[in-house]
């Protein structure tokens, strides 16, 4: 049996899907590395909304993947860039998915930790990005989760240079209740973020990055850094305080850093990791026992997968991995909030469903080959 895809000159070919998914179930928990999957959300598609309105989601199915996800062992990094924060969610869409997941995560045992940010303001004076952090500081907290302190849009306007965003970080750490995660994001994630840490140079930023964390490292339990530069990550992996965790969010060359080297290694914080769980476990399983090469054996194959899901535009990524949750089963349909299932081509979405595939990433295949050929179908293309 084949399936006709179209490809990216125009034309269509033939692709014969693979007839048994990859073997993975559950297994021991993780020990060598902590490993969150930052999960998406899944939209109610009865939801009668425009692009503009509040986000509708569909809390069952949603909460059915954090389960998913925790049964493999990972953690779930709530309400962050991949739940479509400030692209479809907002913070009182976010407030409601973190007090359901972090009730969720309790009742079954699941590591959680939430996205902290400033999305109920558009903008503001320092006082004002202050006051929206630390109101949402205050729910993650109280859900009993723990604190992502991610990147600010409002924050980047309002800052005039390094030393806001220290006045900034260092008031909020001053008043965490636990260690938290420090995200920086970089501005292929979100143009708005051009300029973080108070310049574009990316060394001076990292310098400020690191002032904030050697001023307070007692309340920073690790970063999470997601500018897709590997080299970068590792130097700054290497001039941590001791005890700072790094948190890889490098979706292009996450197996060589959290593999690691002589001098240390990353832990994971991945969007990447929402479609890859199962084998992201897998294969950590496999690092678990000492084993370098059998974990890059596995997981160096998904690369090409993820590199395509988050091409630049790189922001758009959420909407291949909410394509691949539809065609793995996880919900049966492929709509999200704000509309953004239609981010992406149909040839970017029949690569991705190949590359997918090929993998073994569906534990239904039949059913991913049925979906993708009605998707072929509403854009025209006949089998």
């Amino acid at each position: 049996m084949t399936i006709r895809l179209p490809d990216f000159k125009g034309g269509v070919r033939a692709y014969e899907p693979r007839s048994e998914p990859l073997a993975l179930t559950p297994g021991a928990p993780l020990t060598s590395r902590t490993v969150f999957s930052a999960a998406h959300v899944v939209a109610d598609p009865y939801a009668d909304v425009s692009p503009d309105s509040p986000a509708a989601v569909d809390w069952d199915a949603t909460l059915a993947f954090r389960r998913h996800l925790w049964s493999h062992g990972l953690g779930v990094a709530e309400a962050m860039d991949t739940a479509q924060r400030g692209m479809g969610l907002d913070w009182a869409g976010a407030a409601e998915l973190i007090r359901r997941s972090a009730a969720e995560a309790k009742a079954v045992g699941g590591r959680i930790a939430c996205g902290v940010g400033t999305d109920q303001i558009a903008g503001g004076s320092l006082a004002e990005v202050r006051a929206a952090y630390e109101e949402q500081l205050a729910l993650v907290e109280a859900s009993g989760a723990q604190a992502i302190l991610m990147a600010s849009r409002a924050l980047a306007a309002a800052a005039s240079g390094p030393e806001d965003y220290l006045e900034v970080y260092g008031h909020l750490l001053r008043q965490s209740a636990e260690p938290v995660v420090l995200h920086w994001l970089g501005p292929m994630f979100d143009p708005a973020l051009e300029g973080y840490w108070g310049s574009s140079d990316l060394d001076a930023a990292t310098d400020t990055f690191l002032e904030v964390i050697a001023a307070h490292p007692d309340k920073v339990d690790g970063i999470k850094v997601s500018l897709l530069e590997a080299q970068r990550e590792i130097d700054i992996r290497r001039r941590l305080p001791q005890g700072v965790r790094c948190y890889t969010g490098d979706d292009f060359n996450y197996p060589e850093l959290i593999a690691g080297d002589e001098k240390g290694f990353s832990h994971a914080l991945l969007g990447i990791f929402d479609p890859l769980g199962p084998l992201a476990a897998e294969a950590v399983r496999v690092l678990d026992t000492g084993n370098v090469a059998g974990f890059r054996e596995l997981l160096d194959p998904t690369v090409e997968l993820s590199r395509h899901l988050f091409q630049a535009p790189t922001r758009f990524y959420k909407t291949g991995v909410v394509f691949l949750a539809w065609l793995a089963g996880h919900q049966s349909h492929f709509t999200m909030v704000g509309g953004l299932q239609s981010a992406r081509s149909l040839p970017h979405f029949a690569r991705a469903y190949e590359l997918a595939d090929g993998l073994g990433l569906f534990p239904d295949p039949k059913l991913a080959e049925e979906r993708m050929k009605n998707l072929l179908a509403l854009y025209g293309v006949a089998q």
